[in-house]
């Protein structure tokens, strides 16, 4: 996927018509994960990370340009946005403005599918298909890289939701000039074997967290005496993930995005003060998968900023290691998900 994202019936290299563009994006779940940032400014992060997009939790977004409007209107799930959710879009918004030369504001309206500040990536499908519909609608005619550098301005992991299946977000070189380390951190697809993956995802608490990722971001890479080793080994994982992903070998993926999620953790529960985000549901279905594997299933956890799991296997078991999940975390919501596809537009704009 290199090429610019075209509405249906758009001709290459035609950019997309200025006035109003929709757009749908998936969540993608970090294998190898993204914690912490070098520049906050400019979403840069310390490491690279890998993921997979998920075909489950669409954000839909829809972008239209109001030329008598004095400022931005957002509305996420049907309610006006406000505090810091109104502030992060329109400082996006305000950056596709600067890009485009264009000083008009915008209607937004985005229907959000995802639990929101869970942990479960609402913030990379949510920037992913602002920064696609936004491009469109302000006429920037964007390929895939470029609208993947756009989304990292608004939520790094953004980055990745640009790409269906899996897809690296590079950190860049962090001894260039500003814009060269702009340059430099995008992401793209990976290549892979035949795989037939599915992650089974546990949403064992989907209310907002106590305490905000970016938060936590800065908290353990600011005291965590854990945070720099797991930087360096987390880019081992990368090299043997990318390795095992080539030659289709989805036990050592598990097993290497599972240490590099527990060794996340790990530098949150180092933090001054700590970061744990852990709860005891989420230790019982961590114990659930080691009984899977015991039982010969391969089943890995990952986690991110949050409670809930995901659980790595073959497509094959993914009901197998629901039934489980769910036995180990009765009452709470269990889903499947496979590899989804990219943001793209929808042809819906005005």
């Amino acid at each position: 996927m290199s090429g610019e994202l075209l509405v249906p019936g758009q001709r290459p290299g035609e950019r997309a018509a200025a006035g109003g563009a929709t757009a749908v994006a998936h969540p993608n779940i970090a294998l190898i994960k993204y914690w912490g940032k070098r520049d906050e400014r400019l979403f840069l992060p310390w490491t690279d990370s890998l993921s997979m997009t998920l075909d489950i939790f669409p954000t839909t977004t829809r972008v239209r340009l109001d030329a008598a409007a004095e400022r931005d209107a957002v509305t996420l799930n049907g309610a006006p946005a406000h505090g810091e959710a109104l502030r992060r879009v329109t400082a996006f918004l305000d950056l596709v403005r600067e890009r485009a030369g264009l000083r008009q504001r915008a209607v937004v309206e985005s229907e959000n599918t995802v639990p929101t500040g869970a942990g479960l990536a609402s913030s990379a499908s949510g920037f992913a298909a602002l920064a696609v519909a936004a491009a469109a609608a302000y006429g920037l005619g964007l390929d895939a890289t470029g609208l993947s550098r756009l989304a990292r301005r608004g939520s790094g992991s953004a980055s990745r939701s640009v790409f269906g299946g899996f897809a690296v977000w590079h950190a860049g070189d962090a001894s260039g000039t500003d814009a060269e380390a702009d340059l430099g951190s995008y992401a793209e697809p990976v290549p892979t074997a035949e795989l037939d993956p599915a992650l089974v995802v546990a949403v064992l608490d989907a209310g907002p967290k106590e305490v905000s990722s970016r938060t936590a971001m800065r908290r353990t890479v600011d005291t965590s005496p854990l945070y720099r080793p797991w930087a360096r080994s987390s880019g081992e994982d990368l090299t043997g993930m990318r390795a095992a992903l080539l030659r289709g070998d989805l036990a050592a993926v598990g097993e290497i995005a599972e240490r590099n999620a527990l060794g996340m953790h790990a530098t949150m529960l180092a933090a001054r003060p700590a970061v744990r985000y852990l709860s005891p549901a989420t230790l019982t279905v961590l114990d659930s998968v080691l009984q899977l594997r015991r039982d010969g299933v391969a089943a890995y956890a990952t986690m991110d900023a949050g409670p809930n799991v995901k659980v790595l296997c073959a497509r094959a078991d993914a009901q197998r290691v629901a039934g489980l999940v769910r036995a180990a975390a009765p009452g709470r919501a269990v889903h499947i998900a496979g590899p989804g596809p990219g943001a793209r537009l929808t042809g819906e704009g005005e």
